[in-house]
């Protein structure tokens, strides 16, 4: 981007107010002061404090990729199996699903940090449900189970799996999921296009600053995430999915460099 096209963003930024997450979170303002020794970034007590703001400013489109998700688990949840939510954080999805999906769906929500388990299950007691729900610690980096599902969800998570541990993450996944099944996925993407890639990358930037991210917190949030997010290609992510237990892949949602996809077993 040409360095009058990023002053008009900046300018055009000013004059948005930032989305205000629906049940009124605090603010993220993790990063708007400077940070003498940067650290990963951590889905830590902090970070749960603010991030139903974070996701709904930093995610392009988050709430139309929660509603697309939710229409697509309600078309292959099967009565009486399993919906998991991998990485539910804080529980807006599994809220979500909740007016979508037959009844006699199980909801299992997995998360690998206690303060997003409470929270999560938090907000669950706030959406009184006959059906069974289960939000549980556990990491993927190590042995999960999953049994009967006709449906498991990754939102943005499966960019935070260490690649090495991915295709055993998603053999796992497609071993305990009914035929007919399906995997519903949002990431980060990637092209291998350099041109592409840089472009993309400099309009979701553009993205943040008109959702009232300063340059600093912009600069030091990527540095944090720099050795903890490692995004894929489409063309990645679809072969992964292949080779391990899945057989159809179609990607339903695009917005620069980030994607929604899904794969039925």
């Amino acid at each position: 981007m040409t360095d009058n096209g990023k002053q008009a963003a900046v300018a055009f930024a000013e004059t948005m107010p930032a989305p205000v997450s629906p049940g009124g979170e605090p603010t993220d303002r993790i990063f708007a002061d400077e940070i003498s020794r940067q650290t990963d970034f951590a889905f830590d007590a902090t970070t749960v404090q603010v991030f139903d703001n974070m996701v709904s400013r930093s995610v392009p489109f988050y709430g139309e990729i929660q509603r697309m998700t939710c229409e697509l688990a309600a078309e292959f949840g099967a009565p009486g199996s399993t919906l998991y939510d991998l990485g539910c954080s804080t529980g807006t999805t599994l809220q979500a699903l909740e007016s979508y999906v037959d009844p006699s769906v199980r909801f299992v929500g997995y998360d690998n940090s206690p303060e997003m388990v409470a929270r999560a299950k938090e907000k669950l007691a706030d959406t009184p449900s006959a059906r069974v729900r289960d939000v549980q610690l556990a990491d993927v980096h190590e042995p999960f189970v999953i049994a009967d599902a006709s449906v498991t969800i990754m939102l943005f998570t499966l960019q935070f799996v260490r690649p090495l541990h991915r295709e055993r993450v998603i053999r796992t996944i497609a071993d305990g999921t009914r035929p007919n099944g399906a995997i519903i996925l949002a990431e980060k993407v990637i092209e291998s296009e350099t041109l592409f890639n840089r472009l993309f990358i400099d309009n979701y930037y553009d993205m943040k600053r008109r959702h009232g991210y300063s340059e600093m917190e912009i600069s030091q949030k990527r540095e944090a995430l720099e050795n903890v997010l490692v995004p894929y290609r489409i063309e990645e992510n679809r072969d992964l999915l292949l080779a391990n237990g899945f057989t159809k892949f179609q990607e339903f949602f695009r917005w620069y460099n980030f994607a929604g996809m899904i794969a039925v077993k």
